[in-house]
């Protein structure tokens, strides 16, 4: 093991991009004659020929102030051979030979201490012990030169990729001068660089590749390979990563959702155009499940409203002037109309994501709610104020009873029933009380009037038989206008003379 800090960073496991593949790399010092050294170079394939980096070579984008003393052969009392330690399955590549696959690389031991990984390695305790367990499996050496012994020699080998040397370059050089800036400036750099920077335990390289990712946007990929560098680092360090990644509580979908549902119908100026992106959402959203759950919570809260706004107005309980009456009736008609629409709106939504079922049973089940509206219906007041609640609060009605009707929702046969039941006089009242009817108000009219017949024909021959006799206000003065209250009727005469199958058994 090698001594560093109390608290050791771990070494980060093998990360493959389209730019280069980091991996962690073992190294130890040994002290061997050169023959020895050469001898282990070649158990590690190393490549024919090997390339020495003049000092004044730099790597592509680094300033010429990095390399000012970096490499420089005069003083540098460390070598380090930087390879490609090839795979046994690994094939030779014509590529590898032409690329820096093998250099060596003049470094200065009070500089690269900087990383914990080489004071570790040069440390007098490491060097002592290196001395007595002569290890070479797979790891860098170290051997003291017989031509120099001031020089410290050391092996870093690289799995399989020689543009990750270039990589292992940059970080050398940030150890000189540490221009983060200049050298971290996008996404994809830092994340080059991060691997390296905590394989060799460089905090300071550390924390800045950490602090430029916290700062800027990520692609998908890019994000991918910041979560999997996230086990790696210390929780302070990752603290802000993850919290970018992670949601903070489990139902976070579902309540960005709900927050985005009632910007939609509530607050936002431009609400077609919000309301239209919102219903992508939810169309593309994975979890049919949250989406039924946020369409539910906001539905309840909606018709809330309306019933309460016109259960205020139907049944009044003002002790002041006229006009304060007057007044106060008139906000309950709007705060009922604009809650209406987003209802409406909700419905359409629930029905088109197939997620309506308990708003059909929730509809199905107001029977003071359609009073209120049968006692709001006959007055005249709502005329002025909102003309246009009759038709939103049977649209409303017409969407769940067609998706009843249609299959779309299966509902059971006692919300069927009551679902007409409740709100087939609320029809009534409107056709009757809806003067002049609108080319539109009449067509919702006749197409609600076919869907109640359409569910009636579900029913027990009993109940359709008690309804079907409330529908007779449906007929014209033509009859032949009012083509289908003649089939619902024939077809419940039809069942009823027909001979009982149960006697045939």
């Amino acid at each position: 093991m090698i001594p560093i800090s109390s608290r050791k960073r771990q070494r980060v496991p093998n990360h493959h991009t389209s730019a280069t593949r980091h991996s962690s790399t073992a190294a130890i010092i040994e002290t061997f004659p050169d023959k020895t050294v050469s001898e282990s170079s070649q158990k590690l394939r190393r490549s024919s020929s090997s390339s020495t980096i003049c000092s004044t070579t730099a790597i592509t984008g680094i300033p010429d102030t990095i390399t000012s003393s970096f490499n420089d052969a005069s003083t540098a009392d460390v070598i380090l051979r930087l390879f490609v330690d090839h795979s046994p399955f690994h094939s030779a590549n014509p590529s590898d030979s032409a690329g820096q696959s093998d250099i060596q690389i003049y470094l200065h031991s009070r500089v690269i201490r900087r990383a914990k990984y080489f004071a570790a390695l040069l440390s007098d305790r490491w060097q002592k012990q290196t001395n007595t367990e002569r290890n070479s499996n797979n790891a860098a050496e170290d051997s003291r030169s017989n031509e120099n012994n001031n020089l410290v020699h050391l092996n870093l080998g690289v799995h399989d990729d020689p543009s990750s040397i270039n990589v292992r370059l940059t970080v050398l050089q940030l150890l000189y001068s540490s221009d983060f800036e200049t050298v971290i400036d996008s996404a994809s750099t830092a994340l080059e660089i991060l691997p390296v920077a905590l394989e060799l335990l460089f905090e300071d390289c550390v924390k800045s590749c950490v602090k430029f990712l916290e700062a800027v946007p990520w692609s998908d990929e890019e994000e991918k390979r910041v979560v999997s560098l996230i086990p790696f680092l210390r929780e302070e360090e990752s603290k802000e990563l993850l919290a970018r990644v992670s949601p903070g509580k489990d139902d976070s979908c579902e309540e960005m959702l709900h927050g985005l549902i009632l910007a939609a119908i509530h607050n936002h100026p431009n609400m077609a155009f919000v309301k239209a992106f919102v219903a992508k959402l939810l169309r593309d959203f994975s979890s049919r499940e949250s989406a039924r759950m946020v369409l539910e919570r906001a539905f309840e809260t909606s018709l809330k409203i309306v019933k309460e706004s016109l259960e205020e107005y139907s049944s009044p309980d003002f002790r002041g002037d006229h006009n304060e009456t007057e007044a106060i009736q008139r906000l309950n008609l709007h705060t009922a109309m604009t809650n209406g629409r987003h209802l409406l709106w909700l419905v359409e939504r629930m029905i088109e994501l197939r997620v309506a079922d308990s708003a059909v049973k929730e509809w199905s089940e107001q029977a003071a709610f359609t009073a209120d509206l049968q006692r709001a219906f006959r007055d005249d007041a709502w005329r002025n104020f909102v003309p246009g609640l009759p038709a939103v609060v049977l649209r409303c009605t017409c969407k769940l009873a067609n998706a009843v009707a249609a299959g779309t929702i299966l509902a059971a046969k006692q919300v069927r029933m009551k679902l007409v039941k409740d709100w087939l006089p609320v029809l009534i009242v409107c056709k009757d009380n809806v003067s002049p009817m609108l080319p539109s108000h009449k067509t919702l009219c006749l197409e609600l009037e076919e869907t109640f017949l359409r569910i009636i024909s579900t029913l027990p021959m009993s109940d359709a038989q008690v309804l079907l006799q409330q529908c007779l206000s449906f007929s014209t003065r033509n009859v032949e206008d009012c083509p289908h209250l003649v089939t619902a009727f024939n077809t419940w005469f039809r069942r009823a003379t027909q001979t009982p199958q149960l006697e045939n058994l």
